[in-house]
């Protein structure tokens, strides 16, 4: 099976409607990212096939999870899930925020080459990211935290009043479920079915 069909068919597992020009648009984001990834070593994933499930189909199963418009993607590392978001939803403002260098220059010839105009990439750890006093997010999301508590203590305050931390995890985070229940929380764990992967993916949903 071609890339074009493994998207479609996962696409649809989904219950995704994406329009073809997106659906080209995240093809060539797969392409891209296997070209630099010869150089810049930006994912362990090596085989376009396999980018499929693991990048797009992962990233793009939190969109009906997603609280509103105005989006931060914390250690976006190649773009995940951040760009493929604001790629599937154009209307939507996504802010990149990683340290890395070389991930950074590879989000910005992304941008340049795919003409994507609704996303700003900022190279900053998030300890030292100053989004401006009047700028806050509806949802702020991360592939990258190792443990929730982190996440939250060092996002909660750039995450607008009505907006929520959404985490992706692989297995049930128990034990870091644990450590947020002192917290004035509402915490839902979602768990998600990526089509084509068999791994545990569940998705932590933080609201103040």
């Amino acid at each position: 099976m071609n890339l074009s069909n493994l998207l479609q068919t996962g696409l649809q597992d989904l219950h995704l409607s994406l329009s073809e020009a997106v659906q080209i648009q995240l093809l060539d984001y797969v392409h891209l990212l296997s070209k630099w990834n010869r150089i810049y070593n930006l994912t362990a994933i090596r085989d376009e096939a396999q980018m499929i499930p693991k990048h797009l189909l992962d990233s793009l199963a939190v969109l009906p999870y997603i609280c509103s418009t105005q989006i931060l993607d914390v250690g976006t590392g190649a773009g995940l899930p951040g760009l493929l978001l604001a790629i599937a939803r154009p209307d939507w403002q996504c802010v990149l925020l990683d340290s890395n260098a070389k991930k950074i220059r590879f989000l910005r010839q992304v941008l340049v080459e795919l003409k994507i105009t609704n996303v700003e990439v900022v190279h900053s750890r998030i300890e030292d990211y100053q989004p401006g006093p009047t700028k806050s997010f509806t949802t702020i999301i991360s592939r990258a935290y190792t443990r929730l508590s982190d996440f939250y203590q060092q996002t909660v305050k750039l995450c607008a009043t009505d907006g929520c931390l959404v985490a992706m995890k692989g297995s049930y985070p128990d034990l870091e479920i644990e450590e947020l229940k002192e917290l004035p929380v509402h915490l839902e764990v979602v768990p998600l079915l990526i089509p084509q992967l068999e791994a545990q993916r569940h998705l932590v949903v933080i609201h103040g």
